[in-house]
């Protein structure tokens, strides 16, 4: 199927800045071929709008909650977007994460836009592992709503082979629909350099939201175990509370960081000088779509670990460019850190592996192209 040079195309996202922080370069390569492209998403702030008018994207801002269920708000802004659609008039709607996937892709079937898209960026351990009662709950909710939106979609797109199989066993993916698989959004090889690991005792640094599926439980016993033989060896925290349930709350996260273990230097918009100053960057999560926070360390050459789980499995290769744990198994965690510490020569191998991966497979010019290409976009 060919499609016109020029198309008018909305993008949907859950989190304004995630628009540029990590889809800048797909739609800077939708401009570059001639797109007008228009961005939707809830709560924009000054550096987002600054960023998308720098890559000529118009925004519209949208009415969405990112957390929770709420069928009557939730209706109202399948209705209100489906309307602001319909005067917008695009040739392609693409969401991604899960509401915008899901109602922007009916309030798109609603408002008549001929092509619709979807990306997932991952679908959770409470989808794809429910392990009580509300998490099967949500589950069933979240798959009945899936099942739902990609029916309406002619392209559906995944970052990783797990969440693809997961949702194709949910019934979720429609027959009629085309599947790709592409590597999450990559990561700009220009802005996240190499740098020299630090001198000094070895550093550990956490980057996420703060959720608990994150891994940040595990994270902080087994920096504990770790501290009592390796005294010397930091441990730090950067990252967002979010209105997630699943994440911390203040008092939970003041409590984590109590006992002087590890340490909270709170949330940035730019990472790279906590990833310049450690020496391992480590995300134990149950589940990942591709994990942003991987890549950056890898595009600046530093260790990593994490898990042997859906998403972070695909990023690494266990002992040649990362070491992979399983699952919330603190024991195995724990003996990945204190190998790092105690073979300085494999911590500096594995950075200079993860550097030639990233290089090679998640350079985000490319990772945008192949985007295009499966949108079947010239």
């Amino acid at each position: 199927m060919s499609s016109p040079a020029a198309q008018r195309i909305v993008v949907i996202g859950g989190y304004a800045p995630s628009l540029t922080r990590f889809r800048g370069p797909l739609l800077a390569a939708l401009r570059a071929r001639g797109h007008e492209v228009i961005a939707m998403a809830a709560d924009p702030d000054p550096a987002t709008l600054a960023g998308l008018a720098a890559l000529g994207v118009a925004f519209e801002p949208i009415a969405l909650e990112r957390a929770g269920i709420d069928p009557v708000a939730d209706a109202r802004t399948i209705h209100a977007l489906a309307r602001r659609l319909r005067a917008l008039a695009p040739d392609l709607v693409l969401g991604y994460t899960i509401k915008p996937v899901i109602y922007g892709s009916i309030a798109a079937r609603l408002a008549g836009v001929p092509r619709r898209a979807a990306m997932i960026t991952g679908i959770g351990s409470a989808l794809a592992d429910p392990r009580t009662a509300k998490q099967r709950i949500i589950a069933a909710i979240a798959g009945a709503l899936y099942r739902i939106g990609l029916a309406q979609c002619e392209v559906v797109m995944f970052q990783n082979t797990d969440d693809r199989d997961d949702l194709a066993r949910l019934g979720a993916i429609p027959r009629h629909a085309r599947v790709a698989v592409v590597r999450g959004s990559g990561v700009d090889l220009a802005h996240y350099r190499p740098s020299a690991l630090p001198p000094g005792p070895p550093v550990f640094l956490f980057i996420g939201r703060l959720l608990r599926d994150k891994g940040i439980h595990e994270y902080v016993a087994a920096a504990r175990r770790v501290r009592a033989r390796h005294p010397e060896a930091t441990f730090r925290i950067v990252g967002w509370l979010d209105p997630n349930p699943e994440s911390l709350t203040q008092r939970e996260l003041d409590q984590l960081v109590a006992d002087g273990a590890v340490s909270y230097l709170g949330a940035t918009d730019d990472v790279r000088p906590h990833l310049a100053a450690a020496h391992v960057l480590v995300l134990p999560s149950y589940r990942e779509g591709t994990p942003r926070s991987v890549l950056e360390a890898m595009s600046m050459s530093r260790a990593v670990i994490t898990t042997d789980a859906p998403g972070c499995r695909d990023t690494v290769v266990d002992g040649d460019s990362g070491l992979l744990v399983p699952v919330r198994d603190v024991d195995r965690l724990t003996a990945a850190m204190l190998r790092l510490i105690e073979s300085p020569a494999l911590l500096a191998r594995l950075a200079a592996a993860g550097h030639a991966r990233a290089v090679a497979l998640y350079d985000a010019d490319k990772v945008a192209a192949s985007v295009l290409s499966a949108l079947d976009l010239p």
